[in-house]
C-alpha cells in the first residue's frame, strides 16, 4: 500500500504518495467548513472567547456530539484551536478573517458548499463516462441556493465599485433609464441590485430553471419592485432584435447547451451602441496554459462533474468550464461581435469580464 511508503519518504513516488494523502486530508476539511458554514458555527465561534463543546453547542443550538466531532476535525485540520487543560476551542481572528459571512467576498466556507453539491452527483457523473450524456440540473440538489449565495458575494458585492465601472458611462445612461436583461440570471440578485438602485430603468431576468425563477420572482415581491421581471426562458430560443441597451450573463454562457445560438440571440437583441458584458472563467482554451491558473483543478472538476455535464444533458456542445479565453473571443467575433475588450478585476482571480460593444 502507498501508506507504507511514507516511513521512507526518499524518492519521488513517495513524495506523491504523501501529496495525495494531504489532498484527502484537505478534501475532507472543505466538506467540514461547509458543515461550519451552513450551521453557523464559524460565525458564533468568531464571536466567543475560547469555549468548551458544550458551550459552543448551545450557543450554537446545536447537538453537542455533533460538533464535538466537527470541533476535532477543525482542530487537527489546524483551524480551531484547542487547549488540552481546559478543553476548550478557539477560533483565531486571522482564520475567522475568510470563514464567517462577515468576511464578504473573502468567505472561503461558503465556497467550500460546491464539494458536497458536486460529490451528491458522483453515481450520475460517474455513469455518464460510459453513456456521455451528461447529469441535468435536476440532479443537482441546492444548486440554486449556493449558487445565490455565492452570486451574491462575488457579483452583487461588486456591481456598484468595480463591474459597472468596467462600461464608460453606463451608470449615467442607467440613471436616465435604459433597457436591461440578465441571461441565466439564477436567483435574480444581481438584476434586484441594480433594479433598486437604478429606479428608472427596466430589468428583464430569464433563466430557464423553474425553480431559480420561482426563487427570483418571490424575492422581488417581498423587495416591493416593479422595475423588473424574471420569465423562464431557454436562451438559445430567445428572440428579441434591438430592444436592449445593456445585457449580463454571469458565468452562464459555458453551462448552454447552445452557446452559439445565445450570443447570436444577445447580438441581435441589442440596439446600436449597446453594451454586452459577459463575466467567465478566466481560464486558456488550452489546457497545458492552465497549469499555473489559480484553482486549476478545481476549475476542471467543477466542469466536469457541473458545467460539462448540464449543457451534454440537455444535448448540448459541452463546452465546459475551461472553454477559455481564445474560444470565447472566437465565439464572440462570430455572433457578430466585432468590439470586444477583455479585463480581469483585482479582486477577482477565478473570472474574466469581456466588454462587447456594438
Amino acid at each position: 500500500m502507498c501508506t507504507s511508503t511514507l516511513e521512507t519518504p526518499n524518492t519521488n513516488g513517495n513524495a506523491f504518495a504523501e501529496r495525495m494523502l494531504n489532498a484527502v486530508n484537505e478534501a475532507s476539511l472543505m466538506l467540514m467548513t461547509s458543515i461550519g458554514h451552513r450551521t453557523g458555527l464559524f460565525d458564533r465561534l468568531a464571536e466567543m472567547s475560547p469555549a468548551t463543546s458544550e458551550q459552543i453547542a448551545t450557543r450554537c443550538e446545536l447537538n453537542e456530539r455533533y460538533v464535538r466531532e466537527w470541533l476535532g476535525a477543525m482542530v487537527t485540520g489546524r483551524i480551531v484551536e484547542y487547549n488540552p487543560a481546559t478543553k476548550k476551542y478557539h477560533l483565531p481572528a486571522e482564520h475567522a478573517a475568510c470563514l464567517t459571512r462577515e468576511a464578504g467576498t473573502d468567505n472561503i466556507a461558503s465556497v467550500a458548499q460546491w464539494i458536497a453539491v458536486l460529490g451528491a452527483v458522483e453515481d450520475e457523473v460517474t455513469a455518464a463516462f460510459e453513456h456521455g450524456r451528461g447529469v441535468p440540473y435536476s440532479s443537482y440538489k441546492r444548486f440554486h441556493e449556493v449558487m445565490a449565495s455565492e452570486s451574491a458575494l462575488t457579483v452583487v458585492a461588486a456591481l456598484d465599485d468595480h463591474i459597472l465601472p468596467l462600461i464608460p458611462g453606463i451608470q449615467a445612461q442607467l440613471e436616465q433609464g435604459i433597457n436591461v436583461a440578465d441571461l441565466g440570471c439564477g436567483s435574480g440578485l444581481a438584476l434586484m441590485h441594480l433594479a433598486e438602485r437604478f429606479p428608472k430603468s427596466q430589468f428583464t431576468g430569464l433563466d430557464f430553471s423553474i425553480e431559480a425563477i420561482s426563487n427570483a420572482r418571490g424575492i422581488a415581491e417581498k423587495r416591493g419592485l416593479r422595475n423588473v421581471q424574471f420569465h423562464v426562458q431557454d436562451a438559445a430560443k430567445w428572440k428579441l432584435k434591438h430592444e436592449l441597451d445593456l445585457i449580463f450573463t454571469f458565468d452562464a454562457i459555458h453551462d448552454q447547451a447552445r452557446p452559439d445560438l445565445v450570443l447570436e440571440n444577445i447580438r441581435q437583441a441589442l440596439r446600436p451602441g449597446g453594451v454586452y458584458l459577459m463575466q467567465d472563467i478566466a481560464a486558456s482554451s488550452h489546457v497545458d496554459k492552465n497549469i499555473d491558473r489559480p484553482l486549476g483543478p478545481t476549475l476542471y472538476t467543477i466542469s466536469c462533474m457541473h458545467c460539462m455535464s448540464v449543457s451534454l444533458a440537455s444535448g448540448g456542445m459541452g463546452l465546459g468550464a475551461a472553454w477559455g479565453k481564445e474560444k470565447a473571443l472566437e465565439m464572440l467575433a462570430e455572433a457578430g461581435f466585432e468590439n470586444v475588450r477583455v479585463e480581469q478585476l483585482e479582486h477577482d482571480i477565478l473570472n474574466y469580464y469581456y466588454v462587447c460593444q456594438v
